[in-house]
C-alpha cells in the first residue's frame, strides 16, 4: 500500500497535479541541461510559448522591450518555443535562438522546445493551465475575432477547454511562484505591462 501511494505521488508530481508553485518544476535549457525554476525565486516571471513563423512573432520585440525596462526590478521572461500550432516553430533550438537574436535581439532566457498540449505536454504547462484557464478572446478586436472564428471552426467547444490556444500565450507569475494571470496572444501588451508593474511593487 505504501509503495502504491509513493508511486501515485511520483506520477502526480510528474504531471504537475501535485505542484504548489512553478518552483517545483525543472525544464531543459538550450543545451539540453535540466534547470530548476526554483532558481527564479523572488522574481516576477512572464512565461510564454513562442514560434518564429507566426503572425504574432513580432511580439518578440515587445517582450524584449519589457525585459530591458523591468529586468533590473526583478522581471524574468522565460521563452519556450513550441511547434504545436501550425508547425510555426520549425528547426532546432539553436536555429530558433539564432533567428530571435538576429531579428529581435532578445536577451531573455530561451529554453528547449516543448509541447504545451496533449499527452506530451510538459508538466510545467499542465500546472500552468490548471491554475489559469482560457478566458476567451476579445471578439470586439479584429484579431481576437479572427482567432475565435478560426478555432471555433475546428472545435465548436474550444473555449470550454483549458488548452493553450496558440503561440504567444503568456502566464504572469508572482514573486512566490504562483500563477497570477493568463494572457492570450491577442491581449494588449500595455495591459500586461501594467500587471507586471503591479507585481513588481509587491515585495
Amino acid at each position: 500500500m505504501k509503495k502504491m501511494l509513493l508511486s501515485l505521488l511520483a506520477v502526480l508530481c510528474m504531471t504537475g497535479a501535485a505542484a504548489k508553485s512553478v518552483y517545483d518544476f525543472k525544464v531543459k535549457d538550450m543545451g539540453g541541461e535540466e534547470v530548476s525554476l526554483a532558481g527564479y525565486k523572488g522574481k516576477v516571471m512572464l512565461i510564454v510559448n513562442t514560434a518564429t513563423r507566426c503572425g504574432f512573432t513580432p511580439q518578440y520585440k515587445e517582450l524584449e522591450a519589457l525585459y530591458k525596462k523591468y529586468s533590473g526590478e526583478g522581471l524574468e521572461i522565460l521563452d519556450f518555443p513550441c511547434n504545436q500550432f501550425g508547425q510555426q516553430a520549425p528547426g532546432s533550438i539553436a536555429e530558433i535562438h539564432q533567428f530571435c537574436t538576429a531579428n529581435y535581439e532578445i536577451s531573455f532566457p530561451q529554453f528547449d522546445k516543448i509541447e504545451v498540449n496533449g499527452e506530451g505536454a510538459h508538466p510545467l504547462y499542465v500546472y500552468l493551465k490548471s491554475q489559469a484557464k482560457f478566458g476567451g478572446f476579445d471578439t470586439t478586436d479584429r484579431t481576437g475575432k479572427m482567432m475565435d472564428a478560426m478555432l471555433r471552426k475546428k472545435d465548436a467547444d474550444y473555449d470550454k477547454k483549458t488548452d493553450i490556444k496558440w503561440n504567444f500565450t503568456k502566464f504572469l507569475i508572482s514573486r512566490d511562484g504562483k500563477v497570477v494571470k493568463r494572457y492570450e496572444p491577442t491581449d494588449k501588451m500595455t495591459d500586461i505591462e501594467n500587471d507586471i508593474k503591479a507585481e513588481l511593487k509587491k515585495k
